[in-house]
This record gives structure tokens, sequence and C-alpha cells, in this order.
């Protein structure tokens, strides 16, 4: 994965060094990854191509001004490139509608008029100046099949009574998901970010893997023996600052 500087992310910046608040660009990307992750449920789309959905985003916005472009716009051609590099298409019009919809809620679908077809020539040609400002690197490596592992190894693991008491799988897939509102998959490595969510739902639910204490090396690091507990750390602590910018935006 090539290098992506940390701080065009927004997440983990301060708006000034006396306070402990995000930098503004932050509540700007969580609101439009917001956006992106509503309508392409709308849409139909499965997890992965979300997902792709949101590190073209992202990925977009760390080689581009945030004020270069229409964020929504950059949100629209996102959801719609996504659809083509997880081969799950989707037409122009059914993503221009739902969008419609999402931010006027009570109107009817758009007409096809001249301002339908504006928009949609748009999409398209916002499309290309994403493929040619990412240099059609569109395909990712996400933490989803990592974490399906995972889960299925620390199931087998764990004693039945704890798996079955604690939702630590629903918990661990909803972290990975709300990750995507910052860009952490650019950051961090999939298989990081993978454990990383896994270990702070065991950590929300007081869960611990048996004889952890006796073994060589953490549970965490047999999974992927180049992470450590900073790596670990790091990803937590963007999450939680994930969380407290939705509290603040809600």
């Amino acid at each position: 994965m090539e290098a992506v500087r940390p701080d065009c992310l927004g997440i983990g910046a301060v708006a000034s060094p006396g306070e402990g608040r995000l930098a503004p660009e932050a509540r700007v990307h969580f609101r439009v990854t917001r956006f992106i992750m509503e309508a392409g449920v709308k849409l139909g789309m499965q997890s992965i191509p979300i997902a792709t959905a949101c590190t073209i985003y992202h990925k977009f916005f760390c080689e581009i001004n945030l004020d270069a472009y229409d964020l929504y716009l950059v949100a629209m051609s996102s959801i719609y490139l996504a659809g083509k590099v997880e081969e799950q298409h989707l037409r122009t019009r059914d993503i221009i509608n739902v969008s419609h919809r999402y931010f006027n809620p009570s109107s009817e679908p758009l007409e096809l008029d001249s301002r339908f077809w504006e928009l949609r020539d748009s999409i398209v040609q916002c499309e290309l100046l994403m493929l040619r400002v990412l240099r059609f690197q569109v395909s990712f490596q996400h933490p989803h099949k990592y974490l399906l592992h995972y889960l299925i190894s620390l199931k087998n693991w764990l004693n039945r009574y704890s798996w079955q008491r604690t939702p630590i799988s629903v918990t661990a897939w909803a972290l990975l998901r709300d990750s995507y509102h910052g860009g952490l998959c650019l950051r961090f490595q999939a298989q990081h970010l993978a454990v990383a969510v896994l270990y702070l739902a065991l950590q929300v639910y007081g869960v611990e893997v048996p004889a952890e204490g006796e073994a060589e090396k953490p549970w965490w690091q047999v999974f992927s023996d180049d992470l450590t507990k900073p790596i670990i750390d790091n990803i937590v602590s963007d999450l939680i600052q994930i969380y407290a910018m939705d509290t603040e935006i809600a």
C-alpha cells in the first residue's frame, strides 16, 4: 500500500493546541462518509463495495484540497466507481434518486430534465477525474476477510458461554464499519485494523482470551506477527475519536 499522509485524513488533528476537539476537516469527512454508507445501504450495496467507496473518497481528498470540488458529488462518484470496482454495478439514475431523497426526504424523484442529465454527466466526469488523480489505483485490500477468519478462530478459543452471552462478533463488525468514517483504512494495514476492532470488542465486554497469561505472545500477535500494542492503541484512539465526533455532530 502506498504511503498516505496521516494528517490528510483529519483524524488525530485538533482544532487548536488548547482544545481536545477534532479538526474541522474530520467532521466534514465524517458527514460525507455517513452519506456514502446510508446511500449505499439504500442502493443495496454490500459491505465491501461500501467500504471501497469510502476508501476512494478518503484517498481522493488525500490528494486534493477539501474545497476544490463538491464533496457530495465526489461521494456520489465514489459510490458509482466502487460499484464497478467490486462488480456490483449501479445505475447513475438510482444513485441520483437516492441522493436526492437523502437531502430532500419528502420530495419526488427528479424528472429526466436538463438538471438530471447535468448531474449525471457531472458524476461521470468526476469519476474520470478521480481515476486520474488516484492513478487508477482503486482496488483495496479490506480487513473484512481477516476479521471473519479471526472471529472464527477466537470463537474456538473462547468457551461457548462467553461467546454466546456477549455480542463480540456484532460489535467487531460495527467497529470495522464505523472505522471508514475516519479513513483508518488508509493509515493502517488491513490485518492490523481487523485485530484492533476485535481487541476493542473484547475490551468493551471484559472478555479475556483463555490462557493468555501463559502464552509466549499475546493472542493478537498470533493473528499478525508484525502487530504491536502501540499500533492497536493508535487504532483504538482513532475509533474513539470517531465516536466522539458522532456525539458532537448528533
